[in-house]
């Protein structure tokens, strides 16, 4: 199963940062191959958290799909974690945590995922690796653009 592990600092708030992932609506403006985003339904969770049940639609060349996720966004401790609910994945799991680093953030990424059609992972999944990888650095450009300027550093786990 295809996973991404990254941690990445950035000279922006915590708060900044999360609330910038969160603003899903926005995520065609700036990410790698989201062609669009609808949240149908937002509902409150447990503790202020929100629940967001969310279609992505993605494509690259002529190849297009929409799939459904159930997002929670948890301000309080600074984590978002988005669940897979529909479309043409088996799998896919997707973490964001947001930690006090230096006069900035520490933001994890993690995503786990696999195609429920072993065509469309062999069409779709190296694309999707190499967007993945540039998930990351499509945030902070948008940071720095939302916040203003940054410096940051990456590590990358495999």
């Amino acid at each position: 199963m295809p996973m991404f592990n990254n941690t990445r600092r950035v000279k922006h708030t915590p708060q900044q940062m999360f609330a910038l992932v969160a603003d899903v609506e926005k995520y065609p403006l700036f990410l790698p191959l989201c062609e669009g985003l609808t949240v149908r339904r937002r509902t409150p969770g447990e503790g202020g958290s929100e629940v967001l049940l969310a279609d992505m639609s993605v494509g690259y060349k002529a190849i297009r799909e929409t799939f459904t996720s159930r997002v929670t966004l948890d301000p309080a401790n600074l984590k978002i974690l988005v669940e897979y609910v529909d479309g043409p994945f088996r799998y896919l799991e997707n973490r964001w945590t947001f930690k006090p680093h230096d006069s900035g953030c520490e933001i994890g990424f993690f995503i786990s995922y696999e195609f429920a059609s072993r065509m469309l992972g062999l069409l779709m999944g190296a694309m999707f690796d190499k967007a993945f990888r540039k998930f990351a650095e499509a945030f902070e450009r948008r940071a720095d653009l939302v916040y203003g300027g940054s410096v940051s550093t990456a590590v990358t786990a495999p």
